[in-house]
């Protein structure tokens, strides 16, 4: 083997471990399958647990709109987002309108992202200052799952009736560039504001980007 063609085969190697773990969701619409969440649709119910010990369910926020954010402090896409303060500062807008705001990991213990008793609080509280209403763990993927949850952030924005009116990615840049935040365009945003006043979300389903959720296989 030539030196030449050891540094190509070394060059692809190191790409390929760089873009392991990174997922854009497929090119389907939400009501793809009937098994998972669908856009029109009632969302569907759950109960997890924040890093208090308090459980949390749907239905317990009836009457009220509920954003679900997946999760993964360790993700590349997701500390653009926590790092400009781009997320808490969603976070602290729309829960001052009323919203609540659910952060969700579905990391399986021991992958990127899942942290347990005392760190788990640091690092939500503490190194990345969420704003959410609470933060809730899904260990087992049961709810992610039932959502479709394919990358973090995957955004997902519920209806006071319950109904699931917006799935998929928090902007239009996939990037993990802080930058690319100012001018991009927040689909979240752009879905609770026309839907609190009264007007048809345009945009209801988008393609979701960043690192797959690391889920219990």
């Amino acid at each position: 083997m030539t030196s030449n063609t050891a540094k190509i085969l070394l060059a692809l190697g190191a790409f390929a471990l760089g873009t392991q773990g990174l997922a854009q969701a497929e090119p389907k619409t939400e009501a793809a399958t009937s098994e998972v969440a669908t856009v029109g649709e009632k969302a569907p119910d759950f109960v997890l647990t924040d890093i208090h010990g308090k459980n949390h369910t749907l239905k317990g926020y009836a009457g009220r709109y509920v954003v679900l954010e997946w999760v993964n402090f360790g993700c590349p896409f997701v500390r653009k987002h926590y790092d400009s303060d781009n997320l808490q500062t969603l976070q602290s807008t729309y829960i001052g309108k009323d919203v609540v705001w659910l952060s969700i990991c579905s990391s399986v213990s021991g992958k990127q992202g899942h942290f347990e008793g005392e760190e788990l609080t640091k690092q939500v509280v503490e190194v990345n200052g969420s704003k959410a209403t609470a933060y809730l763990t899904d260990p087992e993927g049961t709810v992610g799952r039932a959502y479709g949850a394919k990358a973090t952030p995957h955004m997902f924005v519920i209806d006071p009736k319950g109904t699931l009116i917006y799935a998929g990615a928090i902007d239009n840049r996939p990037t993990t560039d802080k930058g690319d935040i100012k001018g991009a365009t927040n689909y979240v945003r752009a879905a609770l504001d026309a839907a609190m006043a009264g007007k048809k979300v345009e945009t209801t389903v988008t393609q979701a980007y960043g690192c797959s959720v690391k889920y219990k296989q």
